[in-house]
């Protein structure tokens, strides 16, 4: 099924990713047809404006705007492909959007920048004092959202870090947030990343702003911590959406002669990983660190052990979409007789899914809250 996103740019062919068959979901929302319709409305932009879009969902804003040749930061992966290939879907070349990702330096400053809410706060404000250098008092900053997702959090943040606000109509229960640049402001250093130290041991723990949990340990990978395995002949053990890799750090310390594979779709997830496993081991130990789409660069029958504490939303949409998928990159990439240890809130009812596809399931440790269930790929 084509799903076509029509706004005054043009047409356009948009999917999202992961790809499912019979997708429902469209790869935009309201928020992004009102903001590309205000762009196209009411700023008189010259064919060289200089074009900055953050936290673009699909590439819808990218791909609509792409004859500005605009820059796209975002901390997805999957956000940076999806760009990729709806840009190809609709003949559009791939340099005529430059991809950045959450960490990358900016370069220049900006006439123009489009902001879509991201479900951090944290990640906003980031964001905001990193952008800051690369405004000038004529540039023009909209941040763009659903109603349900712009808390008045959002507005104390852009005028603390940018400057005073004005508020569009809701349109659609979407509702765009003007910010112009006050140059008075005293703007505070990056409090990101933040740092703690891991309960009951010496690791000092860094975490990106867009680190689910960067403050302390949350009760689910506390949990899952207290049954990681010790295996004697284990080689190759994978965090799967690894997050800030605690579950691969302290996996790494209980089967010293393993090398740990780390994997996620968060650049900031995967920086955090790269810094606490480093910080943890020094240059001791080999590991590697993959910023992408599941275990889908990950070889065949590559691997003893992979250990997932599956996300259960993408963006602002829930599902179990996402935890499917990578149970089914696991049994791909899992060498016989290897492992997938998951964890998960109980009544999200992961061993239903690991049974079916592994014909196998062992429930390891269960409490109110959470189940850690295993399954073992067999001939």
């Amino acid at each position: 099924m084509t799903i076509r996103l029509t706004v005054a740019q043009g047409e356009f062919e948009l999917n999202r990713l992961p790809k499912r068959p019979r997708e429902l979901l469209q790869a935009w929302d309201a928020a992004d047809e009102y903001l590309l319709d205000t762009v196209a409305e009411k700023l008189k932009l010259p064919e060289d404006a200089r074009i900055l879009i953050v936290n673009d969902s699909f590439g819808a804003l990218a791909v609509a705007l792409n004859a500005f040749r605009p820059h796209a930061i975002s901390d997805s992966y999957l956000s940076q492909q999806a760009t990729r290939l709806n840009l190809a879907a609709n003949g559009l070349p791939e340099h005529s959007v430059s991809l950045l990702n959450s960490l990358d330096i900016l370069d220049g400053a900006f006439d123009l920048v489009l902001i879509k809410v991201p479900k951090t706060l944290a990640l906003l404000e980031d964001e905001l004092i990193r952008l800051r250098p690369h405004l000038t008092a004529s540039t023009q900053v909209i941040l763009a959202g659903m109603i349900k997702n712009l808390p008045p959090s959002v507005w104390k943040l852009l005028e603390r870090l940018i400057g005073p606000t004005t508020t569009s109509l809701a349109k659609k229960k979407a509702r765009l947030i003007f910010t112009a640049l006050d140059a008075e402001l005293a703007i505070p250093s990056n409090p990101y990343p933040v740092y703690y130290r891991l309960e009951n041991t010496e690791y000092l723990i860094v975490n990106h702003a867009n680190v689910f949990s960067r403050d302390s340990l949350d009760i689910g990978t506390r949990f899952f911590l207290q049954h990681l395995p010790f295996q004697k002949d284990v080689r190759d053990i994978i965090d799967l959406g690894c997050g800030n890799g605690l579950v691969g750090l302290i996996a790494a310390e209980r089967n010293p002669a393993a090398t740990v594979h780390f994997f996620d779709e968060s650049f900031m997830a995967v920086a955090s990983a790269r810094e606490n496993f480093y910080l943890a081991f020094g240059e001791q130990r080999e590991a590697t660190f993959h910023v992408g789409d599941g275990l889908m660069e990950a070889e065949s029958a590559s691997a003893d052990l992979i250990l997932c504490n599956p996300p259960f939303h993408q963006q602002n949409t829930v599902g179990d979409q996402i935890a499917v998928g990578l149970f089914q990159q696991a049994r791909r990439v899992l060498r016989q007789g290897g492992e997938l240890w998951v964890i998960g809130n109980r009544h999200l009812d992961y061993h239903i899914y690991l049974g079916r596809l592994f014909g196998n399931h062992e429930i390891v440790a269960s409490n109110a809250k959470f189940v850690v269930v295993k399954a073992v790929l067999r001939g």
